[in-house]
């Protein structure tokens, strides 16, 4: 799947929400935070991030759970409980939308994976990069441009 053609839709697991895009993601990406290892039952979180003009909700009425708070949001379906896409406090120009939530998984990719200081030991993922926290904003425009030539 090229760029240009990246449009796909997906839903939580029981089809009550349903969510698309229109472009392709920024950066994709493997979270070890115990935050995420929490929210998803599992040794990570895959996130894609997607610019927030590409991204919509076009069924049914995902409610913030999870850690609530300033900085963030985590949207979840209100009738099975699935998380399905995240929003961050300063960040508006991007949504995080966990990967799986779509019909096609097979693009997905984690180009950087962090916060691998948490990182249960048979948790081995694939990226590009890593970094034991998240990395500095310095570093990360910098991993949008390469992920962006990669695509």
């Amino acid at each position: 799947m090229t760029t240009a053609d990246f449009q796909m839709s997906g839903s939580c697991r029981c089809g009550a929400a349903v969510i698309e895009v229109s472009a392709a993601p920024v950066l994709t990406a493997a979270c070890h935070c115990r935050g995420c290892q929490k929210m998803s039952a599992s040794a990570f979180s895959l996130t894609a991030m997607f610019p927030a003009e590409a991204f919509r909700v076009v069924q049914g009425n995902p409610a913030v759970g999870g850690a609530k708070g300033q900085e963030l949001a985590h949207y979840f379906c209100p009738d099975c409980m699935t998380w399905m896409f995240t929003r961050i406090t300063g960040v508006e120009a991007f949504v995080n939308v966990r990967p799986v939530m779509f019909d096609d998984t097979s693009w997905f990719r984690p180009f950087i994976e962090t916060w691998t200081g948490a990182r249960l030991p048979f948790a081995d993922v694939a990226a590009e990069h890593s970094f034991a926290q998240f990395p500095s904003m310095e570093k990360f425009g910098a991993l949008l441009e390469a992920y962006a030539a990669k695509v």
